[in-house]
Parts: C-alpha cells; sequence; structure tokens
C-alpha cells in the first residue's frame, strides 16, 4: 500500500495485534545441519490451516538484501529464497494444510502506473548512485586517499522481479522443483495441498489470494472458523485481511529493524556513508581488530499480526450509540478500511489535507462517528460505494482543511526550532580541544598496553598554544586571526554556508498555510486556475472513480483491467461537492496485459536488456512512435516533502492504443520460447503419495481425460475447483530435472501435479462481505473496558500472551525484583521497532530461548519464583529446562518487565491487579484506559 507510515501508526496504536514469531533453529552436529522437523506441533501453540505466501516479500530481500552479503549469482538467488519458505514454513507449520503461493503477474493498469513509477526512480537513483560514487573515488584517490581495490561485478537490476523476465520465467521453474522435492522429503508436507499461482497467472499475488479466499469462502463445504496465515510486507494486506471478515486471519512479516549500520561502499569502514568518506587507511587497535568493521549478520525476526486483536480494537473504537439505524459491525469495518483510501495507496494519491503522520485516520474516524447519524447508513456495502454519504464526510473534511494546512506550518516550525537548538546545544556541549595522539581519550580496556610518553613538552606547548587560541577567541568572536594567533584587523570572518545551522529547504511554491492555497495548488499542479470548475471537476470525478474502483478491488476483484487515474496530484476534499450524481461504472469484459506488453508499459530504456531485440529498439530508437513514453531524465517534485524518495515522479502516462498499435509491428519478430513468456498462464495444484487426493489425479493422467473435472472437497481438505491435466506436469516415478546445477534432480519422485483453476462465478456475482454463519468469534485478548475482573461468563480475566490462552504466568516478588536490578542491566529491552511487542514464548513456553551472558545468573534467583495457585496449567518455567541455541535472546516473564530502566523499583509493583498480576503505575491511575 502506498502508505510508508502505515504499519508504523498501525502498530504503536494497537500495540497487542503484535507478536514476536517463535522460531526453532537448524542445529548441527559435526558440521553438518540437522533439518527441523516440522511435522511436530508448532513452537508458536498455534495451528494454522492455510498458508499464503506474497513471493514478493520474498524475492526482494533474497535476491538484494540489506543486512547481508548479496548472492553471487542467480542460483545463490533461488537457494536462498527455498530457505526462506522453509523458515516461513517451520514457524507456521499446520495440522490439515493448504499453502498457496503467488508472485506478482501482470497487474491491472492503475497498478501499473505505480510499477513504472518505481522502475524509473530504481533506474535513475541506481545511475546516480554509481556515478556518484565513482566521482568520489577519483577526488579520493586524487588527494592521495587509501581506498580498496574496486570489486568488478554486475550490478542486479532488482526491475527484472517483474512479470515476463526470464528471471521470473526461472522462478516460476524453480519453484516448481522446490515443491516437488518438498512433499517428497519433508514429513511437514505429508498432507499438504500446495497451489502455484507464478508470475504468467494475471494479477497482483496478494490479490490472487483474496480472490481464492472469496471464492472458496462461498463454497457450501468452506469451514468458517479456518484459520489463515498469510506472509507478505505490504501494509495493504492488513486491509485486505480485514475485508475477507475471515474471524481467523494472522499475517506474518518480518520485523523492521531501523538505522541497520552499513559499511561505507568505498572503504568498507564503519561509521560514516559515502558522501563523507575521507579515504583513510583503518587503524589497528587490538589484537583482534580486523573483526572491528564487520557487519554482524543475523537471521531476521519475524513477527506476527493478529487481525482478530485488530477487529477487537476497532469494535471498541467504532462502537456507537442512539443510532438511526441497527449498529453493524462488519459494515463499520468496511466503512474504517475505505476511509483509509484516503491517506493513500497504490492506485491513488492521498488527498493534501490528509497525512498518515499528523493523525489522519483517526480524524477522519472522528468526523465519520459524528457524521454517520446524518448519512442515514454506512458508507459502503460488499465493496460499492454509497457517494451521497461519502460527500457529507469530505465536506466535513473540507471545512477544516484550511486549519489543517496551518497547524501543519505551526508544527514543521516548530520542530526545525528544536532541532536547530539541539543541534547548538550538542555543538556547545563538545569539548573545546580534544589532545590527540598519545593523549587521546581511549575506552576502559580498550588499550591492549600502555603506550609509551614520547616529547611530551611539544605537546604541553601545544595545548597552552590551542588554549591561548581558544580565549582569544572568545573573548572576541566576529575576530579573525592571523597564522601566528594574533587578531586580525580586517573584520569579522563570513560563516560559510556549510558551517550553518539551519538545513536547505525545497522551494514550497504552494503555500498551503497561506490565503489563496487552492488557487496555487491547482496552477502549480494542474496548470490550470482555481476558477476552472470544468476540470476540477473532471479530476474529482476520476478520483471518485478511483475510490470505487480501489474498493470495488478489494472486496470483488479486478472491476476494470483498463481504468487507471490520469493524474499525478488528489483534488481537495472541499471539491468534493456533487459526487453523488457521478457514475462509478466500469467497463466489462477489459483484459489484462500480457507480459512483455506489460514490461513496455513500465520498464525504463536502462532496463530494456529483459526485452527482445526489436521491442528494445522502440524505447532507444528517436525514430520511434513511441520513443516519449521512456524519458532519459524527468523531475520529480517533492510537493511539500524534503526527500526525494517522498516525491511525485513526474512521467509521462502510457497510452494504450499507441503501445498496441508500435507493438503489433514487433510481434512477428518473437521467438517460440519469447512468445511462451508472453502467454498468460494458470494456477497448478501439487499433492504427494500420502495426500488422498493423489490417486484421484494420476486416475486422471491414466485415463488421459482432457476436460475439466471438479475436486472432490472431501479429498482435499474442503478446496473446491475445476483440474484439468498440465502439459508440463511433475509425475510420479518420472525424474524431475533440477533448474539449480547445485541442487539435485529428484530421481524417485512420488509428487503429482495439475492445472486448477478456482470456482467461477457469474460477472454480476456479489460476494458477500460479512462473518458467515457457523464462524466462532475468538476469545477476547484485550481487558475489559470497565476493568471488571470477570468476564459474561463468570470466569476471571486474565490477559493473553501469543496465541495460547491457557498458558501459565510465573510472578515475581518484590525481593526478586531487587535482586534482578543489581544483575541485569536496567536499560535492557527488546530489540527491533516494536518494544511493546510480546514475546509469544514467554510464559511456560518450552521453546523458551536461551539465556546468554551475563543473563546466565538469572536460574540462580527462581527461588523466589511461585505460581499462581489458581491458574492450573503445564509445568511452570522454573521447573522445565531451557533449550539452548546459540544467538538467541531469552523470552522469560520478566523480559517484558524490562523495557524500562526504572521499573526495578519495588514502589512501582506495591499494587497488584486482578489475580495478584503486577500491575504498572498508569493501570492503577487510570483504570479507564484500554489496553
Amino acid at each position: 500500500m502506498g502508505v510508508p507510515a502505515f504499519f508504523r501508526w498501525l502498530s504503536r496504536k494497537y500495540p497487542s495485534i503484535i507478536v514476536n514469531c517463535v522460531e526453532e533453529k537448524v542445529k548441527e552436529c559435526n558440521g553438518v545441519k540437522v533439518p527441523i522437523d516440522t511435522s511436530k506441533p508448532n513452537p508458536n501453540e498455534v495451528e494454522f490451516d492455510n498458508l499464503y505466501l506474497d513471493m514478493n516479500g520474498i524475492i526482494h530481500p533474497c535476491t538484494h538484501p540489506e543486512d547481508k552479503p548479496a548472492p553471487k549469482n542467480e542460483d545463490e538467488m533461488m537457494v536462498a529464497i527455498f530457505e526462506y519458505i522453509d523458515r516461513i514454513f517451520n514457524i507456521d507449520r499446520r495440522d490439515c494444510p493448504d499453502a498457496k503461493s503467488d508472485p506478482s503477474s501482470p497487474a491491472p493498469r492503475a497498478k501499473m502506473n505505480q510499477q513504472r513509477s518505481r522502475r524509473f526512480r530504481a533506474s535513475k537513483e541506481g545511475m546516480e548512485a554509481a556515478e556518484e560514487k565513482q566521482k568520489i573515488r577519483q577526488e579520493i584517490l586524487a588527494k592521495g586517499g587509501f581506498l580498496p581495490p574496486e570489486e568488478v561485478k554486475e550490478r542486479f537490476d532488482s526491475n527484472c522481479i517483474t512479470p515476463g523476465t526470464e528471471f521470473m520465467d526461472n522462478l516460476a521453474k524453480c519453484l516448481r522443483y522446490y515443491i516437488a522435492d518438498r512433499l517428497n522429503s519433508d514429513p511437514g508436507w505429508k498432507n499438504l495441498t500446495v497451489i502455484l499461482s507464478d508470475a504468467s497467472a494475471p494479477g497482483e499475488g496478494e490479490h490472487k489470494i483474496m480472490d481464492y479466499i472469496r471464492r472458496q469462502r462461498a463454497q457450501p463445504n468452506h469451514d468458517p472458523n479456518t484459520h489463515h496465515c498469510l506472509c507478505g510486507a505490504d501494509a495493504d494486506l492488513i486491509m485486505l485481511g480485514l475485508a475477507t471478515h475471515e474471524p481467523n486471519f494472522t499475517i506474518i512479516r518480518e520485523e523492521f529493524k531501523p538505522n541497520k549500520p552499513k559499511p561505507c561502499a568505498l572503504c568498507n569502514q564503519m561509521g560514516h556513508e559515502v558522501k563523507d568518506c575521507q579515504g583513510l587507511p583503518r587503524e589497528k587497535q587490538g589484537k583482534h581488530d580486523q573483526f572491528a568493521d564487520t557487519v554482524p549478520v543475523s537471521e531476521q525476526e519475524f513477527i506476527f499480526i493478529r487481525l482478530c486483536v485488530l477487529r477487537e480494537y476497532l469494535e471498541r473504537e467504532l462502537t456507537m450509540a442512539s443510532l438511526p439505524f441497527t449498529f453493524d459491525f462488519e459494515r463499520s469495518v468496511d466503512d474504517w478500511v475505505f476511509m483509509c483510501f484516503f491517506v493513500g495507496n497504490d492506485f491513488l494519491p492521498h488527498l493534501p489535507s490528509l497525512e498518515i503522520r499528523e493523525g489522519a485516520i483517526d480524524r477522519l474516524v472522528n468526523i465519520y462517528k459524528n457524521v454517520v447519524h446524518k448519512t442515514g447508513g454506512y458508507l459502503t456495502e460488499s465493496g460499492f460505494v454509497n457517494l451521497q454519504r461519502v460527500q457529507m464526510i469530505m465536506l466535513a473534511v473540507g471545512e477544516v482543511e484550511d486549519s489543517i494546512f496551518k497547524k501543519r506550518k505551526d508544527d514543521d516550525d516548530n520542530f526545525k526550532r528544536r532541532q536547530k537548538e539541539k543541534r547548538k546545544r550538542l555543538k556547545r556541549d563538545q569539548p573545546s580541544f580534544i589532545p590527540g595522539g598519545q593523549f587521546s581519550p581511549q575506552a576502559l580496556g580498550n588499550r591492549s598496553s600502555p603506550q609509551a610518553i614520547c616529547n611530551p613538552r611539544q605537546a604541553a606547548f601545544e595545548m597552552r598554544m590551542h588554549d591561548r587560541q581558544n580565549s582569544t577567541t572568545s573573548a572576541s568572536p566576529n575576530t579573525s586571526l592571523t597564522p601566528d594567533g594574533s587578531p586580525s584587523l580586517g573584520g569579522g570572518i563570513k560563516r560559510k554556508p556549510e558551517d550553518s545551522d539551519s538545513e536547505p529547504e525545497p522551494e514550497d511554491n504552494i503555500r498551503l498555510w497561506e490565503t489563496g492555497w487552492k488557487q496555487r495548488y491547482y496552477k502549480n499542479k494542474f496548470d490550470v486556475d482555481a476558477s476552472d470548475e470544468k476540470f476540477r471537476r473532471k479530476v474529482v470525478q476520476s478520483y471518485v472513480e478511483g475510490l470505487c474502483w480501489v474498493l470495488r478491488y478489494y472486496y470483488q476483484g479486478c472491476a476494470s483491467w483498463n481504468w487507471y487515474y490520469p493524474f499525478h496530484y488528489a483534488p481537495f476534499a472541499s471539491d468534493f461537492e456533487g459526487i453523488a450524481d457521478m457514475p462509478s461504472d466500469f467497463e466489462k469484459g477489459s483484459k489484462p496485459f500480457k507480459p512483455l506488453e506489460q514490461l513496455m508499459g513500465v520498464f525504463p530504456a536502462a532496463s530494456g536488456n529483459f526485452l527482445p531485440p526489436t521491442w528494445r529498439k522502440l524505447m532507444t530508437d528517436p525514430e520511434s512512435s513511441i520513443i516519449d513514453f521512456y524519458p532519459e531524465d524527468f523531475a520529480i517534485d517533492l510537493n511539500g516533502k524534503k526527500y526525494a524518495w517522498q516525491g511525485v515522479a513526474l512521467l509521462p502516462f502510457v497510452d494504450e492504443r499507441r503501445l498496441r498499435a508500435a507493438l503489433e509491428e514487433v510481434y512477428p519478430d518473437l521467438t517460440p520460447e519469447e512468445s511462451r513468456r508472453n502467454s498468460l498462464g494458470g494456477d497448478v495444484l501439487f499433492v504427494g503419495k500420502h495426500h488422498p487426493l493423489c490417486d484421484f489425479i494420476v486416475e486422471q493422467y491414466k485415463t488421459k481425460n482432457t476436460e475439466a473435472v471438479d475436486i472432490p472437497p472431501e479429498l482435499c481438505h474442503g478446496i473446491q475447483g475445476k483440474l484439468t491435466l498440465n502439459d508440463n506436469a511433475v509425475l510420479p516415478d518420472q525424474v524431475v530435472q533440477s533448474p539449480v546445477p547445485m541442487l539435485r534432480d529428484l530421481t524417485q519422485n512420488s509428487a503429482v501435479s495439475i492445472s486448477f483453476k478456482d470456482p467461477q462465478f457469474a460477472e454480476d456475482f456479489v460476494f458477500k462481505a460479512t462473518v458467515l454463519p457457523g464462524a466462532k468469534k475468538p476469545a477476547p485478548v484485550l481487558k475489559p473496558g470497565d476493568w471488571e475482573k470477570t468476564n459474561n461468563d463468570g470466569r476471571p480475566w486474565r490477559p493473553q500472551l501469543g496465541f495460547n490462552r491457557d498458558r501459565k504466568p510465573v510472578h515475581l516478588d518484590q525481593s526478586a525484583f531487587r535482586t534482578l536490578g543489581h544483575t541485569m542491566p536496567r536499560d535492557r529491552g527488546m530489540p527491533g521497532m516494536y518494544p511493546n511487542a510480546v514475546p509469544l514464548g514467554a510464559y511456560g513456553s518450552p521453546y523458551a530461548r536461551p539465556l546468554m551472558g551475563s543473563q546466565q545468573q538469572i536460574p540462580k534467583l527462581l527461588s523466589n519464583l511461585r505460581p499462581q495457585e489458581s491458574w492450573r496449567g503445564p509445568t511452570p518455567l522454573f521447573q522445565q529446562t531451557p533449550q539452548r541455541t546459540a544467538g538467541a535472546a531469552p523470552l522469560l516473564a520478566w523480559n517484558r518487565m524490562l523495557q524500562s530502566p526504572n521499573q526495578f523499583q519495588p514502589a512501582q509493583y506495591q499494587g497488584l491487579g486482578p489475580m495478584g498480576y503486577p500491575q504498572r503505575p498508569e493501570d492503577r491511575m487510570d483504570r479507564g484506559r484500554q489496553v
């Protein structure tokens, strides 16, 4: 989703939705890695039914990682992708599974515009970075600096991760091999049904997954209590998960850890960037200093996002009393998802007055709750928008637009003032003189042996001269000094621009905080006068069409493959007047672009090497009829932002008719292999020999049945659809060739594959956005709003950490906290950006991580632990033997309590909550606050 700050905002406002994943690590015995037995119970104490992989979030970190060396070639990339999927499956292991893998495929035209912008930006930034790096390298060498020899290697162009390229075609072959290998060798895959939808099948990966879920939900055999787990890094997966209205939906993604240290790309030293490199040789400090500048390589951790908990948060926030109509929580969730579109998405620019970092969603929710009494109903229903009600919301936002812009300016000025004062304070607090060489300050224990003192008189003389110069300068700050240290008579020295405390700011010609902002906006952004009502209405109508298209895309599937928003900027909320009568119908029967056609629509000329030669020529030939689609350089409008990546790439929109007309002349030049890559494909279903459906599929190949047959749902965990024979099928007792030279062929294959097609519906069929009959509402996780000790069923309330409600906590009394305060560092907290996330194995889990370093003293303190007698469950943590795994951090009961430097003071734990659970001070002060 095109809202970079959305997930950060969501995880901070609703912290309990985040749960840290517990992962069983691979063990080594005599240098041989012992594979993990994924047939054992899930260490996260939850069993998922269906696992979905949005491969786009897997391919990118495996092909060009940011926290470790990149793979040397394409074969290593494929192996890295296999290992990544193995890790996800290890975390997500299940009993009665269905897995679906979806790389991104030819996308709707509305998405292609964003893909085009990203790929042009990536190409431009890559070339600029290479040029800047080479320029700085030459300057450093010319000054006599020291730099290691330049590595000669081909730069990996991430634009190849686009449907239609040879890379994506090879990835599809590798995934087929990987699935067959795991079905043959991994006991955890024994009963797995795997559906692969590669890049030739049209649609974005996450939306193909949602389409599969919608169609399976509409079948009579679907289990309404299916627990879904979706792996992906995009924020829009949260919206898509809520849109399914499935009560059990979890997202697994990498934990984002900002500000990771990176070495300089020129000298490979830590502590500075390329632009600040001086080309200085690194001085060795200590016996083992050769390891000082090596980046610590650590595996990326994963987190769960529990949408059932998010639904609990939203139910409390969106519940409204005294409505003139019946309150329906599911409809209010749909309205919340719809309102999030206004702050940005992959298909529309966000409204100028709504910024996620300024609390735009909270503002929209408050306006929605104030206005919904007048609307007479909800904004949306099963993916269709009521524009008359949306108009009331937008005009209410428009009334406060002017105050929003002024507040944004005031906040920005206040932030700049605080930053300037901070820089001055840091500059003032720095010591005026730090001696170097033998008198330079050293960290305790940093020197292996004392250094001999040589020429101390000279060093003392230099210190005195520096002090004298400083005193003269401080006496007259505007007086310049001569080389001998005496004051100059020429007056003050003009301060250089680079010495200024203020950073250069991009010019803002719009000035939204000043009167006349609307006129300046339309004149600068659209080159029209704000008085041109006809043009403004055209922009608003296109935006309203976009809102309807996006919501339909989320709830019903792609309404039109050809529609797109034809402007770079959005209108104002105050312009949404008279939208109730605007049409929101879309062209029916539209078809997606073919893979190579999409490459022509999204690639810059610099990535033309992934296209056939004659197609590539259309990008570079000055006589080409579509040469204007591929500018060598283009402007980036910062649009009020500070960094180029936040700006708007002003690229020309591709005219589909002109593009297709130009391609008709070069289509005959395609080779048979290129024609195959340019064709649209479908999904493939894989099962192993132990699967109940295996014999049924083998029988279809034996009888050579060319007609589509229905899947017997009783043989495939309730999955329904059509099966047809596959020309490139994986068949039992046939060798499966390895597309990766370093991996072996499968000579004893027992897996089988067949083409799969989802259940089909009429074009005007509407998938109902509601909870299915028979679905059981998950047990509540959040603390009751009234802070009562009992729930409605009379059972005492206790907090739920992770997925297991029956996990037995332990309790530390005050003496144990005092002892821990002396033993463990008080500033210790959880790593990463989610310090408030609950470690899943924290309470009584047999998969507790090991103790490390000084923390190994902690088991000696466990005599002070006592379990709550009224909570019956498994063996307490202190009676279990923790499993030790190298490199892991402990996940014990007190980790939750070690995040504040003052949390070990006994006075903080004088109050006890329900069941004797220690309360935080803020809990005791504000009993009305929700968790």
